[in-house]
C-alpha cells in the first residue's frame, strides 16, 4: 500500500500559481515583482551578518522523545544574533498536513513566532515570525494521501491500526493539497482576497519596496512576514539570496525504448516490488514491538526511517518507470534564476551569491546519492550556471559563480566541494542541511568521492549522520549558524550545532566551524 502520492509537476506549478495570483493583471499595472522581497529589519546593507539554517524538521515526538525541538533550543542562544532562518524544506512530516503544524512547527520553534508563549493559541495559516523564517518547499510539502489512505482515514481509526501498525507515521485525515498547507502557512495567499477592492488595499499596503526590477514584497519581522512566491530572492549585506522549488524541475526523463531501456524497467520493477515487500514486512515487525521498552523503541525509530526512506525510493522508481506521461520541467523559473544570476553578476553592489533549494545535486548520504532525481537536479542546475557562464565571460574572474548552495532531503549534515566538472557548477561549496528533525541516514558504503563516467566531479570534507550499530548507535540531529565574515567577496564561517541522541540521552555539541 502506498503511504503518499506525489502529485504531478504542472498540477503543483498551476495550483501554486492560483494562490498567489500569479501576473493578476492588478499586479501586473502595479509593476510587481512576485519572485522578490526585502527584508525590512534595518540592517540589511550590514556587511557582516549571521543567520540559521535547518532543514528536514518537521517530525513529531520520535517515540517520546523531540529531536527537533533539541535542534530549537541549541539555536534559541543564536537568536538575537542571528537576522533569518533559512529552511531547506520537508517542514512537515509526512505529507505536509495542515493538521500537523501545531505539533511539527509551531511547538517546536515557539520563541521564534510572535505569541509562541501561548503557542496553542498560533494557527498555522496566521503565523508572524519575530525572526524571519524563510523555506523552501520539499516533498513532503507536496506530498498527499493516497486515494486508499484517504478513504480509510475518513473512519475512526488512526491510519497506523488501520495498517495494523505501532509506528507513528504522523499522518492524519488528509494530506498537504499539492502544498495549499504550505501555501496557507508561508506564502501571501492572495486568492483568499476576493471582495472588490481588497487585492487593490493589500498590494497598496505590502507591496511598497522599491528595486530594480519593480516594486516588491515588504517583509517586517514582528508584523508582516509572507512571502510572494514559491520560488523567490532577496538581497542582504550585499548577497543575493536564491531560494527555489527543486520539486517542479527534478523529473527524471523516461527509460528509453531500447534493449537496454527495458532491461533497466525490469531490474526497477523487480527492486520496487522488494520493496514493497520490505515495507509490509516492516509493518507487520513492528506490531510485535512495545514501545514503552526503550530498545523496542528505538527498533520501531529506525522502522518508521526506513518506511520513510523506502517510501522515497518507491516515487523514485515510479518518475522513471512512468510511461503515460512526458517529463515535465518547470522551465519558467529555470529561466527565471538563469536571468537574475546574469542580472546578480552585472550589479555592482552585488558581492556574492547563495542558492538554497531542497533536492541536493551533490550528497553521498546512502539513499540520495545515485537517485534519478539527484541526477536530474543537477544535470538542470548545470545548464543554468552553464547558461549564465556563457553570457557573462570573464566577469567572475575565476571566482565561482555560486559562493554556497543549501540543501536538505538527504537526512544528515553534509559539507562536500565539486571539482572541475567539465561545467560551471565546479569549485562551489555544497552543503546539506537535512538532519534538523526527522530520521537520519547513514554515509554510502562507497565513500566520499563522487564520480562520474569515471571522473572524479565532488568529494565530501564532513559527514554527519546515523553511524554506529546497538547499543553505539549515534544520532546526530543538526542545524547550522552561519557567519558572513569580509566587505568585499564573502567568508562564510559555518557553525554546525548538533544534538546528538545515544544511549537514551541527549547530548549537545557544536563542531569546529567550516571557513568556506
Amino acid at each position: 500500500m502506498k503511504l503518499v502520492s506525489d502529485p504531478p509537476i504542472a498540477k503543483k506549478v498551476r495550483k501554486m500559481n492560483q494562490r498567489v495570483r500569479w501576473q493578476d493583471p492588478l499586479i501586473v499595472e502595479r509593476n510587481i515583482d512576485q519572485t522578490r522581497l526585502v527584508l525590512d529589519d534595518g540592517h540589511a546593507d550590514d556587511l557582516e551578518f549571521s543567520f540559521l539554517v535547518v532543514g528536514d524538521s518537521g517530525s513529531g515526538n520520535h517515540q517520546g522523545q523531540n529531536p527537533q525541538r533539541q535542534v530549537a533550543e541549541l539555536m534559541l542562544p543564536h537568536h538575537d544574533e542571528c537576522r533569518f532562518m533559512l529552511h531547506t524544506g520537508d517542514v512537515i512530516y509526512l505529507v505536509g498536513s495542515s493538521e500537523y503544524y501545531q505539533q511539527n512547527f509551531i511547538q517546536p520553534y515557539r520563541e521564534f513566532i510572535v505569541g509562541g508563549e501561548h503557542p496553542r493559541k498560533i494557527t498555522y495559516d496566521h503565523m508572524v515570525f519575530k525572526l524571519p523564517i524563510l523555506p523552501v518547499l520539499g516533498n513532503h510539502d507536496y506530498y498527499d494521501l493516497p486515494i486508499v489512505l484517504g478513504l480509510a482515514s475518513l473512519t475512526t481509526l488512526p491510519i497506523r491500526k488501520l495498517l495494523r501498525s505501532r509506528l507513528d507515521l504522523d499522518v492524519g485525515l488528509h494530506g498537504s493539497g499539492t502544498g495549499d498547507a504550505y501555501a496557507r502557512a508561508f506564502l501571501d495567499y492572495l486568492k483568499a482576497f476576493e471582495l472588490p477592492g481588497a487585492l487593490d488595499a493589500h498590494l497598496n499596503r505590502y507591496y511598497t519596496a522599491k528595486t530594480d526590477t519593480g516594486n516588491c514584497l515588504c517583509y517586517q519581522p514582528g508584523h508582516f512576514t509572507r512571502l510572494p512566491n514559491r520560488y523567490y530572492t532577496f538581497r542582504y549585506g550585499g548577497i543575493d539570496f536564491f531560494a527555489l522549488d527543486s520539486n517542479t524541475f527534478n523529473d527524471p526523463p523516461p527509460l528509453p525504448k531500447t534493449r537496454k531501456g527495458e532491461a533497466d524497467r525490469k531490474v526497477l520493477e523487480k527492486r520496487r516490488q522488494d520493496l514493497e515487500q520490505e515495507k509490509m514486512q516492516i509493518m507487520e515487525t513492528s506490531t510485535k514491538l512495545n514501545p514503552e521498552n526503550p530498545s523496542d523503541a528505538d527498533e520501531l525509530e529506525d522502522f518508521q526511517a526506513k518506511l520513510s526512506q523506502i517510501e522515497e525510493i518507491i516515487v523514485d522508481i515510479d518518475k522513471q518507470l512512468a510511461t503515460d506521461r512526458p517529463t515535465q520541467t518547470d522551465i519558467e523559473q529555470l529561466d527565471w534564476l538563469k536571468y537574475r544570476l546574469i542580472e546578480s553578476w552585472n550589479t555592482d553592489e552585488v558581492r556574492g551569491r547563495v542558492i538554497y533549494f531542497h533536492h541536493p545535486p551533490y550528497v553521498t548520504e546512502a539513499t540520495k546519492w545515485q537517485q534519478a532525481q539527484t541526477l536530474t537536479i543537477r544535470k538542470h542546475l548545470r545548464e543554468v550556471l552553464d547558461g549564465v557562464a556563457q553570457k557573462i565571460g570573464s566577469l567572475n574572474q575565476g571566482r565561482p559563480l555560486v559562493d554556497l548552495v543549501l540543501n536538505g532531503h538527504a537526512h544528515c549534515l553534509e559539507y562536500l566541494q565539486t571539482m572541475d566538472t567539465g561545467h560551471a557548477d565546479s569549485h562551489i561549496p555544497w552543503v546539506v542541511c537535512g538532519g534538523s528533525g526527522f530520521s537520519l541516514r547513514r554515509q554510502r558504503i562507497e565513500g566520499a568521492n563522487l564520480m562520474e563516467e569515471n571522473k572524479l566531479v565532488a568529494r565530501s570534507h564532513l559527514f554527519l549522520g546515523r553511524n554506529g550499530y546497538g547499543s553505539q548507535k549515534r544520532r546526530p540531529y543538526s542545524s547550522l549558524r552561519i557567519d558572513v565574515k569580509g566587505e568585499g567577496s564573502p567568508k562564510f564561517i559555518v557553525r554546525p550545532l548538533v544534538a546528538e541522541w545515544y544511549q537514551r540521552q541527549w547530548y549537545s555539541h557544536e563542531l569546529e566551524p567550516l571557513v568556506i
